[in-house]
């Protein structure tokens, strides 16, 4: 027996709302990236249509960039494939064909769901050209999605687009989506429409500026009052105004040890910023750490804040989903031992471990995510992306929690 298309009620409540709390959090105490908001106004300027994607390893700010893209701009369909049970490709058929069968509602249209409307990319082309003839002059659709890398891939079959996304886009259409770092043989879009790929590697200069505008913005909001002094605890504390009641302070001008000041606001930013590597992550979990009093010393960052351990254990879950081989455990030996600024080609991970190189780049490219890759003598060297989950790494290794 046949069964007629379900209908989708177009008078419901926003999608967009359930979205918003994300938003919200993924866009706090978000400063600068400029350099990457023209890249976006250019593209939508010079094509009539298109995909732009954002590549940076974990951390790197790109969700918080997309975030901040959707509320300045809230005509956008957001779509986000970290969240639980939204990296399906029929969830996201089926999220972002409601979202836009209810803008078809609004122009007084109203379509019916067909039941293999989730089969592939037809259904949402379908919709996706009846917008684009409707839209006027300048006027355009943009759909975002975040964490692209997040798709079951075995949700769909071999070789078709992540997430069904058509090949093809009619005019006024664009795709903003943002990834980390994958394999393009393996994880790729077959599309032939204007695109750009901005990988946020490739701006150091630029992410470094921006960093130091986050880090100074939270001082002024949040006052880290002991660190030039290495107290213990904030000003005000019982503590500290026993350590300050001391004589050993006697004659000792206070307000310029402070962070408050200038000068100690300066200091601690040029302390933390190669610290940071450019990592917005770990800024966001160790600043509100040494605000609390998570340390005893000032740059003390042992043990790591339990966020910050929660999101180096979801890599690791993600880098053993399909268990760890003895080969993989060996180069994480090699590649834990490397110090700040190491790097080592495939061909010196096979000499050092005597494994066979084609192995060895087997593991390194299912890990790439969380790798920063070097060409150096024609040669790519590979290291993880931050020292701190490097460190994380190791300790395990060193504690027999990996074997």
């Amino acid at each position: 027996m046949n069964i007629p298309p379900s209908k989708i009620p177009i008078n419901s409540a926003s999608y967009q709302t359930k979205f918003k709390p994300l938003l919200l959090e993924k866009s706090q105490n978000f400063v600068g990236r400029t350099f990457i908001f023209t890249f976006i106004n250019d593209f939508l300027h010079y094509y009539n249509r298109g995909y732009f994607t954002i590549v940076g390893t974990p951390g790197s700010g790109k969700s918080a960039i997309l975030a901040k893209y959707a509320i300045a701009n809230p005509d956008v369909l957001y779509y986000n494939a970290q969240i639980e049970g939204k990296s399906r490709a029929e969830e996201f058929l089926k999220d972002v064909c409601t979202q836009l069968i209810k803008r078809i509602a609004n122009e007084g249209h109203e379509i019916e769901v067909p039941d293999n409307a989730t089969e592939g990319s037809w259904f949402l082309s379908l919709l996706l050209q009846k917008i684009s003839d409707e839209l006027k002059p300048n006027q355009k659709l943009i759909i975002a999605i975040d964490a692209l890398d997040a798709i079951e891939r075995h949700s769909q079959p071999p070789g078709s687009n992540l997430f069904y996304l058509p090949r093809y886009l009619p005019q006024g259409v664009y795709f903003l989506l943002t990834r980390r770092p994958f394999p393009k043989e393996k994880f790729g879009l077959l599309i032939e429409t204007p695109s750009q790929i901005h990988d946020l590697a490739a701006y150091p200069e630029q992410t470094r500026q921006d960093v130091q505008a986050y880090i100074r913005q939270y001082l002024i909001s949040n006052p880290i009052e002991y660190l030039s002094l290495g107290l213990t605890q904030r000003q005000g504390d019982a503590e500290t105004q026993r350590n300050l009641n001391d004589e050993s302070f006697e004659g000792l001008d206070i307000a310029h040890h402070f962070v408050e000041s200038d000068k100690s606001h300066e200091e601690f930013i040029a302390h933390l910023i190669p610290e940071s590597e450019n990592n917005f992550m770990f800024l966001s979990q160790i600043l509100p750490s040494i605000a609390e009093g998570f340390y005893s010393e000032p740059f003390q960052r042992q043990p790591l804040p339990p966020g910050l351990q929660a999101y180096y254990q979801q890599h690791w879950q993600k880098m053993t989903s399909e268990g760890l081989s003895d080969v993989a455990l060996k180069i994480l030996r090699v590649l834990t031992h490397l110090k700040n600024g190491e790097c080592l080609s495939a061909q010196a991970i096979a000499q050092t471990i005597n494994e066979d190189a084609y192995d060895i780049a087997e593991v390194l490219e299912n890990w790439l995510e969380f790798l920063v890759l070097q060409r150096i003598d024609t040669k790519t060297h590979y290291s993880f992306y931050h020292s701190s989950f490097r460190n994380w790494l190791a300790q395990r290794l060193s504690s027999k929690e990996i074997e």
